[in-house]
């Protein structure tokens, strides 16, 4: 089973920007697709995006599509969120996940493995 750890959350004023990371340990991280979902307080988890394993494919949520950018850097076993535009609707705890896969995967069922997740506040 893989460890991943997510960083970069905090409070920021809506149209400003973020940059969360996931940095994955215990598993070949190249070889695993990654992806970002978010659950806001009383609310289901939702898919936001997600990365093949070599970075050539990504998928995005409607609410994020045009903002939010996946990346990856499979030399630092980690997958990156860039977040601009925010709004306060993005307000969530945003987590990342793994599986191995050569797809890329957009529903929470299919990851195997998951981080603690990391507090995103967008304030109006």
């Amino acid at each position: 089973q893989a460890q991943l750890k997510e960083s970069g959350g905090g409070l920021v004023q809506a149209g400003g920007s973020l940059r969360l990371s996931c940095a994955v340990s215990g598993r070949a991280f190249s070889s695993y697709a990654m992806g970002w979902f978010r659950q806001a307080s009383g609310k289901e988890r939702e898919f936001v995006a997600a990365i093949s394993w070599n970075g050539a494919s990504t998928s995005f949520g409607d609410s994020v599509k045009g903002r939010f950018t996946i990346s990856r850097d499979n030399t630092k076993n980690t997958v990156y969120l860039q977040m601009n535009s925010l709004k306060p609707e993005d307000t969530a705890v945003y987590y990342c996940a793994g599986r191995y896969s050569r797809v890329v995967i957009t529903t929470a069922q299919e990851y195997a493995d998951w981080g603690q997740g990391t507090q995103v506040t967008v304030s109006s």
